[in-house]
């Protein structure tokens, strides 16, 4: 066990809280949550920083990173689902997390058949999880209705629409392979 990897699981661990923070009826909840996403996003920073840096990479790390990513992540956008409570906010939301399956499931398959590193992560794969970070880190952190929540939902539809545009990379990466085995 190393620092990247109890940081993962310290992501995973922020999951009750962020939870049990988002329910408590008092005016400060919405700072609070912010904070705690805040500090799940530091930390997906931090351990890929010291698994590189100090060469800590390992494959329990390479499991648990984009787990604890996909868990917190696919959290957050169910209880803004909850509050929000339209479709302006549930359609990319729904976006988002069928993409992390999707994709979770492609590169699963890929590791399968030896072929992982054909749909590693791209650089627009890294900006759409930067604008979905920072979309949700904005509505955990405002009030409905603010012109805050605006801008968080127009990055949460940047992120939707990086999230579609990163898959057909992925898709197009794995297509003569999804072709050959159906």
């Amino acid at each position: 066990m190393n620092i990247p990897n109890i940081l993962s699981l310290l992501r995973i661990a922020l999951i009750p809280i962020l939870v049990a923070l988002y329910y408590l009826p008092f005016n400060w909840v919405n700072i609070a949550c912010g904070t705690v996403f805040a500090i799940a996003c530091f930390t997906d920073w931090l351990d890929g920083y010291i698994a590189r840096k100090y060469d800590q990479s390992t494959t329990l790390g390479a499991f648990l990173d984009p787990v604890a990513d996909k868990l917190i992540v696919t959290v957050a956008l169910v209880l803004l689902c909850v509050s929000y409570a339209t479709p302006w906010i549930t359609i990319p939301a729904i976006i988002i997390i069928c993409r992390e399956i999707i994709i979770s499931a492609l590169r699963e398959w890929m590791a399968e058949l030896g072929k992982r590193s054909n749909v590693k992560v791209s650089s627009v794969g890294k900006v759409k999880t930067a604008m979905q970070m920072l979309s949700i880190l904005i509505l955990l952190s405002v009030d409905i209705g603010t012109v805050y929540s605006t801008v968080g939902i127009t990055a949460l539809y940047i992120a939707a629409i990086l999230t579609i545009w990163s898959m057909f990379i992925y898709l197009n990466a794995a297509w003569s392979d999804l072709k050959k085995h159906s």
